[in-house]
């Protein structure tokens, strides 16, 4: 009885103990530590304005119905409604995008940091998938993907790298939930091939096993 009621107190003590509360997830790509005490405070990455002084516009986003402009390299354009264009989700964990996609065109290889991502597919016929890390070989990943239609729904996992690929005719329409005010943007490619300062050409080359004047083409091409 005593090992029992020992064993109660230290499991409770353990569980209410801050030294053993989780950390929240990040809600910016990067948060410097600084010792200063008149630096600003943000919360949940944004600082919060005075109850009082909020407006019902805060809460409201207007003109998700139409599309934005198209980037033409891509084909794509792409509406986000998170905290910086809707300030009341601040502290929600929740936002919402749009996307639309020109046929034969391709949402890149991307992923969010700080978010699953569950679409809703309004027009055309997109394949989209997620690849998964093999566990047993970290070199190989496997694919889980999906052809949809208009009124089809699918989940990408947080933090896993995805696509849409446009196989139809018309454009594609599509609406994007994700459990975070700021789930973040990663395209994979871009990121690589055009980042501020370059990688190195060495890094590169031995990474996807080609030649520096193939990785200089890369180079070109996503800067």
């Amino acid at each position: 009885m005593w090992l029992f009621i020992t064993s109660l107190v230290i499991t409770s003590f353990i569980c209410n103990s801050p030294a053993y509360a989780y950390d929240n997830n990040p809600l910016q790509d990067i948060c410097v530590a600084v010792n200063n005490s008149h630096a600003s405070v943000f919360v949940n990455g944004k600082i919060c304005k005075d109850p009082k002084l909020a407006t019902p516009n805060d809460f409201y986003f207007s003109s998700l119905n139409f599309s934005r402009d198209v980037y033409p390299k891509y084909g794509i354009a792409v509406t986000i409604v998170g905290v910086k264009e809707m300030p009341g989700l601040n502290t929600l964990g929740i936002s919402t995008s749009r996307a639309d996609i020109e046929p034969q065109s391709l949402f890149p290889f991307h992923m969010h940091p700080r978010a699953t991502e569950l679409i809703t597919v309004l027009e055309g016929t997109l394949y989209v998938g997620f690849l998964v890390p093999d566990p047993v070989n970290f070199f190989k990943s496997r694919l889980f993907s999906k052809i949809l239609n208009p009124g089809d729904v699918f989940v990408f996992p947080i933090g896993l790298i995805h696509f849409l690929y446009n196989v139809g005719h018309k454009k594609a329409v599509v609406f994007g939930s994700y459990n975070s005010q700021n789930p973040g943007l990663i395209t994979i490619p871009s990121s690589i091939f055009a980042s501020e300062p370059p990688i190195m050409d060495d890094i590169l080359a031995k990474s996807f096993q080609l030649n520096k004047t193939e990785i200089a083409q890369l180079r070109n091409k996503f800067s």
